[in-house]
């Protein structure tokens, strides 16, 4: 019980982070400096993030069991709810770019080892709790429409959602248990690793700061969730080979935006 205290609660005297107003010009901005950083960065961050897409074609690849092509669609896209917390290289290294330090592998995951690694597994850890709350979700929705059905192939299962009325009706509250489950992994984590990469704070602390930077910036946090499955999604249509380089820009782009939405203690 002591460490668990220790890592989600910090003394009344250490205050939150103050949280600024964001724009659509600071989302490009920080996508910008992303890309800057994967570009400065390049052969690092392919080691850095090369177990992501060996792990979306593993996913795939588990799918074709007959019993879990239903999960082919929540696996793939619930993948993005534990991004953050996979980027955490990502962020420590944008951070030492910026403060003009030398990064290399054996640097970039520094912070698992620091004073802030608790919290940071600890939010971790909340994020794989909502990962697999989607998966029972979207489990539980299909069982619901679909009884035990079985589906030969993934062909077989695209081509009975698309093309009847049951299968739609999936589509239409997949897609809406999806979109609140993002929210609620958007409000934890938008700032929250980053800001523990970056300083000493508690886990509780996190993800109140990242929250209150979703709740004073609906309509650009809103956008940028958007922009994210957007981007991810087009990584995953080659094959999730196109994930090597939209998940470093977007890690980096992330630690950017958390500059842009926390002020400076």
């Amino acid at each position: 019980m002591t460490t668990l205290h220790a890592v989600f609660h910090q003394p009344p005297s250490v205050p939150h982070p103050r949280v600024r107003a964001l724009g659509i010009h600071d989302l490009r901005v920080a996508l910008a400096r992303g890309v800057e950083d994967f570009l400065a960065m390049p052969t690092h961050v392919v080691f850095a993030i090369a177990i992501y897409p060996i792990a979306g074609i593993v996913i795939a690849t588990l799918t074709f069991e007959e019993s879990l092509i239903p999960l082919l669609f929540p696996l793939a896209s619930g993948f993005a709810l534990v991004g953050p917390f996979a980027a955490i290289g990502l962020y420590e290294m944008s951070r030492r770019r910026e403060q003009g330090l030398v990064s290399t592998w054996s640097n970039a995951y520094e912070p698992l080892r620091a004073r802030s690694a608790g919290s940071i597994f600890a939010v971790g850890f909340l994020l794989m709790t909502i990962f697999l709350a989607w998966l029972v979700a979207a489990m539980g929705l299909y069982w619901a429409l679909y009884d035990n059905a079985s589906h030969a192939s993934v062909p077989a299962f695209l081509e009975e959602v698309v093309t009847t009325g049951r299968g739609w009706t999936l589509i239409l509250l997949g897609n809406l248990v999806g979109f609140a489950f993002s929210l609620v992994a958007l409000a934890v984590s938008v700032v929250s690793i980053p800001l523990l990469v970056d300083r000493d704070i508690d886990a509780l602390a996190a993800i109140e700061t990242s929250m209150a930077v979703v709740r004073e910036n609906p309509g650009p946090m809103l956008l940028w969730g958007f922009i994210v499955a957007g981007l991810l999604l087009v990584g995953m249509l080659p094959l999730f080979v196109g994930l090597a380089v939209v998940l470093p820009v977007l890690g980096h782009a992330t630690w950017h935006l958390y500059r842009r939405a926390v002020a400076p203690p």
